[in-house]
């Protein structure tokens, strides 16, 4: 399935944040957003997973129209987002916000804990072996019972990650993964996401690390004040002429804004 944007538009008084944007993402794609902060681009991320409504446009899945769904149902749809600033439960341990991510269980109602016991108890092993797993593929199984508070900024971005798993996603929406994260955890989580898109997940990514991003997607659109500007291989939209000395500076690697 594709992700398709058709003219998604928000604008904040006069100002246009998101400005007629239309895309079409592979679901199982890596595909990169870069931009000069206030680009719209993380609008345009609460736009499509259903965090803010859209001023005009559409947001297809596939054959699933999500205009007028609200964010959990577009996520049980099958695409979630990760924030910038992470937002784990910080009063839990990272094995409890794991847990908190898996949808569909049984036990969360209480005619299900009361009238089905024994499937309450199957769905919870099942749970626990699947945490257990998440946490290995991302390493973190070392600080899996520390509250998530305790995690340092490179931790708390594979813990989003990690929730974002629990849902059973086909496409994740990663939000700057790398901001604040230093280079060992930056490798890290990038091979992970290499890892979950070789099994079949599709990413959509917004990043200012041009240079980490690059290596990552083979996709990449630029968004400058709300409008996508250029879009295509990441060599070669890094090396546009516009793009580099209107939105980039000049430079195409490190932490151009």
């Amino acid at each position: 399935m594709t992700l398709i944007l058709d003219g998604l538009t928000k604008a904040y008084g006069g100002l246009k944040v998101v400005d007629g944007v239309s895309l079409a993402i592979p679901e199982n794609g890596m595909t990169g957003i870069i931009g000069p902060n206030g680009a719209g681009k993380s609008t345009l991320f609460s736009l499509v997973t259903g965090f803010i409504e859209a001023d005009a446009g559409s947001v297809r899945l596939g054959e699933t129209q999500l205009d007028r769904l609200p964010a959990h149902a577009r996520a049980q749809a099958g695409m979630v987002r990760t924030f910038q600033v992470p937002r784990e439960y910080t009063h839990l341990s990272v094995r409890e916000n794991l847990a908190a991510a898996a949808p569909g269980q049984t036990g969360e109602s209480l005619a299900g804990l009361f009238l089905r016991p024994a499937r309450v108890r199957e769905e919870e092993r099942a749970l626990a072996a699947r945490i257990d797993g998440v946490l290995a593929f991302l390493k973190l199984d070392p600080v899996a019972d520390l509250a998530a508070s305790s995690l340092s900024g490179g931790q708390k971005k594979l813990l989003e990650l990690g929730r974002a798993l629990m849902t059973g996603a086909r496409l994740i929406l990663l939000d700057e993964p790398f901001a604040g994260v230093n280079p060992v955890l930056v490798e890290q989580l990038s091979a992970r996401i290499r890892e979950l898109h070789a099994r079949g997940t599709g990413f959509l990514i917004i990043e200012h690390d041009l240079g980490a991003l690059s290596r990552l997607v083979s996709t990449m659109h630029v968004m400058d004040r709300g409008r996508v500007i250029a879009s295509g291989a990441p060599a070669a939209v890094l090396a546009d002429r516009q793009v580099r000395e209107a939105y980039l500076g000049g430079t195409v690697g490190g932490d151009a804004a």
